[in-house]
């Protein structure tokens, strides 16, 4: 198979990741986000937040990384952040990544690979800020809807701030203004 046929099929395996549900509900439709809703509005929320970032980051690349960071999930599903770690998930959202990004010829699958690999290791500044990105974009659709999520899955506010502290770290001007946020939103539901 020629380069432009395996990236074209590459290109319409991703489709699939319209089919990934998450737990997440977007506020314009009356369902649940897909992973490729999720990646596209994480990467644009990216674009938007770079200035309160407390390190210089290449914005391109943390996009980057944002498109590609679910595409596993075509294999093996989305998770719950609130989930314990699962170290077989892991290894099998490795398998996954490689056969996926192996469809692509060189270079694409490796650096594709290599961006994936990038998110979940968080070692650079651009996988931290993508992180922190990625934790964001749930919360906020959390708060829109009165708990929506967490109230659906009996998601306690300890769990949220400690799962999302990272988000401080990349930006804490944000997570300031949303940690506060979350903790009204809590009460709220409380009462």
């Amino acid at each position: 198979m020629d380069d432009i046929s395996r990236i074209s099929a590459f290109m319409l395996e991703m489709d699939r990741l319209k089919g990934v549900l998450r737990k997440t509900r977007p506020l314009a439709v009356d369902r649940r986000e897909n992973s490729a809703e999720h990646s596209w509005q994480v990467a644009l929320l990216a674009t938007m937040l770079a200035s309160y970032s407390t390190q210089s980051i290449d914005v391109a690349r943390a996009v980057e990384i944002l498109l590609v960071h679910d595409v596993p999930e075509i294999v093996i599903g989305d998770v719950i952040v609130y989930a314990d770690e699962d170290p077989e998930r892991q290894q099998a959202e490795a398998r996954a990544a490689r056969d996926l990004f192996g469809m692509l010829p060189e270079p694409h699958a490796t650096r594709c690979f290599d961006l994936w690999l990038e998110y979940e290791q968080r070692e650079t500044p651009e996988s931290r800020y993508a992180y922190a990105i990625d934790r964001l974009m749930p919360i906020l659709h959390n708060l829109q809807q009165g708990g929506g999520t967490w109230r659906e899955y009996g998601i306690e506010l300890e769990q949220v701030l400690a799962i999302n502290a990272v988000t401080g770290n990349a930006l804490p001007e944000v997570w300031d203004q949303v940690r506060a946020r979350v903790t009204v939103c809590f009460e709220e539901m409380a009462s």
